[in-house]
């Protein structure tokens, strides 16, 4: 099964080797035909405290590194 890549922006670097990526996403409600956005927070491992706040990643799936980090960073997204 393929690994999910996500794209999302840095809201928290304040752990060691550790941020958190916001993830948005947007549907059409099935019922009321309006876009509908939301959002979804991931922890992602980043080896070298790289990502800052506000900074575009890619996130990829990982096997489970900690009690809620099942993600690392691939790489820094294109803005």
């Amino acid at each position: 099964m393929p690994k999910r890549i996500l794209n999302g922006v840095v809201v928290s670097d304040k752990n060691d080797k550790t941020i958190v990526v916001e993830v948005e996403r947007r549907f059409t409600h099935p019922l009321f035909k309006k876009t509908v956005r939301r959002t979804k927070k991931y922890q992602a491992h980043d080896e070298n405290n790289r990502f800052k706040i506000g900074d575009r990643v890619q996130i990829v799936e990982t096997a489970p590194i900690s009690k809620n980090k099942r993600w690392s960073v691939l790489e820094q997204a294109a803005t």
